[in-house]
């Protein structure tokens, strides 16, 4: 083991980092270029981008909650994480690189269905991602005693991977999203390699052998544990379907019946009583993901449809320069998100408990979201209201990892955040469906920063519904490794 490791000193948290740096990175490479790539190479309409980036959340509906059960449970290669962190770094540097080929796989294969290619490769990138990220953030909560250090190891994972993704907007502004995309696949192959294998995993984890922690949970229970979510994964099903079936439009009775159960299910979940005497708390898992979701929802609307916002409100750009904007914009979003985590947030959390500390984060987030949909007709403005959106962002990417894994059972933590990506994917698919959708037959695209600002407030409100435990910060408990 290294020293380093023992010691559990900053520069071990942040080698600990560049694995899930690995996977945020080519997430931004998809963030940054894909919707540029579907609506200026490809010609893609809105609502056909939205189906797209469907591809993302059905691979983690399926991805995340398989791999972080199996991870839980094997053990090879010196490793239950590391395994499926260097195959996902592999697989997802591959289809990085066919991301700028597309049009090219869709003529070698003489189809001439340039839509359904795109979804197949944005499929296989989502499932690569997947593959990797459940166990690089899985491998923090094995590595790391509950309390200080955990929160540490979280919010300088943030640290650490928003630098990079800041580099990775920077490379998109001024080399072009086609240089960043072949940056970005040889980022992920050497920073999913190199720490895998310089990280000791412990073959036994501490604090597992509790009887909450060896029984069992099956399908009923797993089920009735993603309950808050429930209304967005039945209208997934449904909307794709209708879409399948050739049912291109139809009135919004869909999204409007669907959206009100979701608000049931959600304040359903925000009232339930929570175990807080140190066993497995689910109803405080269940209200993290309740409140996660309705953040991510409005994070999605920003990704996937920004790119019509820019093209109404910057009606005078070329492909290139809005490319660039959008490129800027993001950048200044992930700046302060990267900046925030390790520097500012986790000294805040250690002081006032994390759940506080997410909780203004996120108001501070709407108030940027808002600041854009009423003020911003120039780049400078805008770029400025992304940085005030990225003091949320920097929180939602780190702070939630932190809170939840106090309350459930390390020996399965590769499961619950299996679950838990439940609440960013399926929320992903509900918008890339319906707000798409919504979207094309509204002619003011700036409905999506009202949208993001809406869901920002409403999550602060629910996160303050999560009560959290006594802190523990024991530092007899970091895992020994095997």
């Amino acid at each position: 083991m290294l020293r380093m490791q023992q010691r559990l000193s900053l520069p071990f948290l942040m080698l600990l980092s560049l694995p899930s740096t690995a996977m945020g990175f080519a997430l931004a490479v998809q963030i940054s270029a894909l919707s540029w790539l579907m609506s200026t190479k490809y010609g893609l309409k809105l609502d056909e981008i939205g189906i797209v980036w469907a591809a993302g959340p059905l691979a983690g509906i399926l991805g995340q909650v398989i791999i972080g059960i199996i991870s839980d449970g094997v053990w090879f290669w010196g490793g239950r994480r590391r395994p499926f962190i260097l195959v996902g770094g592999v697989l997802t540097a591959a289809m990085l690189l066919a991301l700028p080929s597309i049009g090219a796989i869709d003529k070698a294969l003489g189809l001439d269905a340039i839509l359904g290619v795109a979804v197949a490769v944005a499929l296989a990138l989502d499932l690569s991602i997947n593959l990797g990220f459940n166990p690089t953030r899985s491998l923090i909560t094995d590595v790391t005693p509950e309390g200080a250090k955990r929160t540490a190891g979280y919010t300088w994972m943030q640290t650490v991977s928003g630098t990079f993704g800041v580099l990775a907007y920077a490379i998109g502004a001024i080399y072009g999203n086609i240089a960043l995309i072949y940056f970005g696949a040889g980022l992920a192959l050497v920073f999913s390699i190199v720490p895998a294998m310089l990280v000791e995993e412990p073959r036994v984890l501490a604090h597992t052998e509790t009887a909450a922690s060896t029984q069992k949970l099956g399908v009923g229970a797993l089920l009735l544990l993603m309950r808050p979510l429930w209304a967005f994964a039945v209208y997934a099903l449904i909307a794709m379907g209708l879409k399948i079936a050739g049912y291109h439009t139809h009135s919004l009775w869909l999204e409007v019946v669907f959206g009100t159960l979701a608000l049931v299910l959600i304040a359903h979940a925000l009232t339930e009583r929570q175990s807080l005497d140190g066993h497995e708390d689910l109803a405080g898992f269940r209200k993290v993901l309740a409140a996660h979701a309705i953040s991510w929802f409005g994070m999605q609307t920003l990704f996937v449809f920004m790119i019509g916002f820019v093209q109404q409100r910057f009606p005078q750009l070329d492909d290139k320069a809005t490319g660039q904007l959008m490129s800027f914009s993001f950048l200044s979003l992930n700046a302060v998100a990267a900046v925030l985590p390790g520097l500012v947030l986790n000294p805040l959390a250690q002081r006032f408990r994390e759940v506080r500390v997410h909780a203004i984060s996120l108001l501070l987030m709407a108030a940027g979201f808002g600041f854009v949909y009423l003020f911003v007709h120039s780049a400078p403005m805008l770029y400025l209201g992304m940085a005030i959106i990225g003091l949320g962002w920097g929180a939602i990417v780190s702070l939630p990892f932190a809170i939840f894994s106090q309350s459930v059972s390390p020996a399965r933590i590769g499961l619950y955040m299996g679950v838990f990506n439940l609440s960013v994917v399926l929320p992903q698919l509900a918008v890339s469906l319906g707000v798409g959708y919504l979207l094309s037959q509204l002619e003011n695209k700036s409905l999506v920063f009202a949208i993001g600002g809406v869901c920002m407030a409403l999550s602060a409100l629910a996160w303050l519904a999560v009560k959290q435990g006594p802190r523990r910060n024991v530092a007899e408990d970091v895992p020994a490794a095997h």
